[in-house]
């Protein structure tokens, strides 16, 4: 037995061998820095806690994936599988590796449907049945979504790259997941990081735009408490949106079909069982593989590119513009029912579920100690998921 021969061959197999050997000629500087960056965003959803509950397993994926010679993800089995070339998922399970099989749930867009499954399960759109008007501030945040769908278009991306990076601006990181994983897989983990980053950057990047374009007497408006929603209506709502939604239309009946079934199942008072599951352990489960997959797309030589840069700068641009764009519709809301509708509920109009309505309450009191805005700002919250799906859906008919 030759102990150095044995040593020899365990070293040349290694990771380490294979970074330093390939430091150059195979771009392994790229892996390291992308190792780097995972520790980073570690960090920041550990001690940071930027939506830990997603970022954590985002940012391991991207760790796993980038380590040379485990063979975790391989992307040029996905490569060849969006090139047409007659690859199956069968193949990508027999050939491919455990971040791969992982994969195929978000390239199925099984996950994000499942995730809004669960999202709907834990939305009670009370507030927006008692207020339908809240549907108006939901739509008007969807600016953000198609301005920065333009602005991308303008700075070279294609059609579909241009798409799956305005939809950032809704605010919705399963619906963004979704629209990427099937117009532009090849900017997942860019746009997924974008997305979830500025959704725990929310109480930092709108209250300033809240208070650029609101005065403090706009602010200090009380509104009026709404009506009870019967708990028929709870029932009716989510069958009726089904059926009109995915009519209107068709691509977007899995993320809407997912959320109203979840929301059903939570509104029906017969169903507790199931609706306790989709909540808690199947949303965990399904966290977990999204966010590990999503972290799996982040491979060096793809994520470190100017067009990374241009996506976190244009994800930015359509965030505060969906912001601005509700608060727009909020302030000609308030001026036709004069002065009785506080402004600040339309920048709740993004998806972020329920942080962005929480902010808008923060803000109001702010202005006046006594304003109680959480419950008004639900409406244009829950609107703002339906909106953010329709769009995507909008999107995905156009160019899918």
């Amino acid at each position: 037995m030759n102990i150095g021969q044995i040593l020899l061959n365990l070293w040349e197999s290694s990771g380490f061998a294979a970074l330093i050997t390939g430091f150059v000629s195979q771009n392994s500087w790229q892996n390291l820095l992308m190792i780097i960056i995972a520790c980073g965003l570690l960090y920041l959803a550990i001690v940071k806690k930027f939506e830990p509950l997603l970022l954590t397993g985002i940012a391991f994926g991207c760790l796993l994936t980038n380590l040379p010679g485990a063979g975790l993800y391989n992307q040029p089995l996905w490569d060849a599988y969006v090139a047409g070339e007659h690859i199956t998922f069968t193949e990508i399970i027999h050939d491919g590796g455990l971040l791969d099989i992982f994969y195929i749930g978000v390239k199925s867009s099984l996950y994000p449907c499942l995730i809004f499954m669960g999202v709907g399960a834990m939305t009670d759109f009370g507030p927006l049945l008692s207020n339908p008007k809240s549907l108006l501030l939901g739509a008007a945040a969807q600016m953000g979504v198609f301005v920065a769908f333009f602005g991308a278009s303008l700075m070279g991306f294609t059609g579909n790259e241009a798409a799956s990076i305005g939809i950032i601006g809704g605010a919705d990181g399963p619906t963004a997941i979704f629209l990427t994983s099937q117009l532009a897989p090849h900017l997942l983990g860019a746009i997924a990081v974008a997305a979830y980053s500025y959704m725990a950057l929310i109480p930092l990047i709108q209250p300033p735009i809240m208070r650029l374009m609101t005065t403090p007497e706009q602010r200090k408006i009380k509104m009026v408490q709404t009506r009870t929603v019967s708990k028929t209506e709870k029932i009716i709502f989510p069958i009726v949106v089904t059926i009109f939604v995915a009519l209107l239309l068709p691509d977007t009946a899995p993320l809407i079909g997912c959320l109203m079934l979840g929301n059903l199942f939570k509104e029906t008072g017969v169903t507790d069982r199931l609706s306790d599951t989709v909540q808690n352990a199947l949303m965990n489960i399904v966290t977990i593989l999204l966010s590990t997959a999503v972290g799996a797309t982040m491979v060096g030589s793809r994520f470190l590119t100017w067009e990374t840069l241009k996506i976190v700068f244009l994800g930015v641009f359509a965030f505060a513009l969906s912001t601005a764009g509700g608060l727009l519709g909020g302030l000609v809301m308030c001026k036709v029912t004069k002065g009785k509708v506080n402004p600040l509920i339309g920048s709740a109009g993004v998806s972020a579920v329920p942080m962005a309505a929480r902010v808008a309450n923060v803000e109001g009191q702010k202005a006046n100690p006594s304003n109680f805005l959480l419950m008004h700002a639900m409406g244009p919250n829950v609107a703002g998921v339906i909106g953010s799906a329709i769009a995507a859906g909008f999107l995905l008919s156009v160019f899918g």
